[in-house]
């Protein structure tokens, strides 16, 4: 059955360097050498040289992410240093109709709180009742908060907030896990 597969018919009319081509990208982006045996065998009907041209998906599929250093913040406070992520949006909705989850997390303590909100939009709302309460609870000022680079951690008013309360802000690329250890 995978031999009449393999000798499908690639067209009359295509040249070779076509048919390898092709029969590289039916073959799952399989290499030369692959290609080669294969064509050796008879397995490629309209293959003769088995030579390949760049190949931009190889390239792209080869990608690698980049692999990030783990990073210890040493703080002497509970609010030294927080970690805030906003959790993109679930595919089961709550009985509440929450779609998203934001969480504050302690560096020091390494305590987290996580609120449930329907709209992203939320995060600064939820993010000014967390800082009320634990100032409250503490005695405490938030002195770095730590968030991806993404629309509801960088708007005006977020920053100005920030600017306001003396509370540096530090960034992490956005969809990079990684930096957040």
């Amino acid at each position: 059955m995978v031999t009449e597969q393999l000798t499908t018919s690639v067209g009359s009319d295509g040249s070779d360097e076509d048919s390898t081509r092709l029969w590289h990208m039916r073959l799952g982006h399989t290499g030369e050498k692959n290609l080669q045996a294969l064509a050796k065998k008879g397995l490629l009907k309209g293959v003769k040289t088995c030579k390949l041209e760049f190949c931009e998906h190889c390239v792209i599929g080869k990608k690698i992410k980049v692999k990030f250093d783990t990073v210890i913040y040493h703080t002497e406070e509970i609010l030294d240093y927080v970690h805030t992520d906003v959790w993109r949006p679930t595919k089961t909705i709550s009985l509440g109709g929450m779609h998203y989850f934001v969480s504050f997390i302690t560096n020091f303590s390494t305590h987290y709180w996580v609120s449930t909100m329907r709209y992203k939009r939320k995060v600064l709302d939820l993010f000014v009742e967390w800082k009320k309460y634990m100032t409250k609870h503490t005695g405490k000022k938030i002195k770095i908060l730590r968030s991806e680079n993404d629309g509801e951690n960088t708007s005006d008013l977020f920053l100005q907030l920030c600017r306001d309360e003396g509370i540096e802000r530090h960034f992490t690329v956005r969809e990079a896990p990684q930096q957040n250890g």
